[in-house]
């Protein structure tokens, strides 16, 4: 299947920059929470259902030794392609918002 890009959900956004880092499942749900200053708590069905879909797109990939029960995850280049990728359209969002604000108290 692939990544299509695109924006991509609070949930992969937050995963994605979690794995900058290589981690397991359980760590992965505390470092998102880290990451995201507390904003963000992701449960288990949330966090593997989208391990499996970053898996499936080729965003993130399985490390270490496959027979334990800790999977250890990491980004792949697509994965830290797609999270720079997502990273410069969020702050285009934000200078866009920034130049408007601005234009709309220059009108009042």
């Amino acid at each position: 299947m692939g990544y299509s890009g695109g924006p991509m959900t609070e949930a992969m956004y937050y995963i994605l920059l979690a794995l900058l880092e290589p981690s397991h499942g359980y760590r992965l749900m505390q470092a998102v929470g880290e990451v995201s200053g507390g904003r963000v708590k992701m449960g288990p069905g949330t966090l593997y259902g989208a391990l499996a879909r970053l898996e499936e797109d080729g965003l993130i990939c399985r490390v270490g030794e496959r027979d334990t029960r800790r999977k250890t995850y990491a980004l792949t280049e697509s994965g830290r392609a797609a999270l720079e990728t997502e990273i410069t359209r969020l702050q285009a969002m934000l200078a866009d918002f920034e130049r408007m604000k601005g234009g709309v108290q220059d009108a009042e």
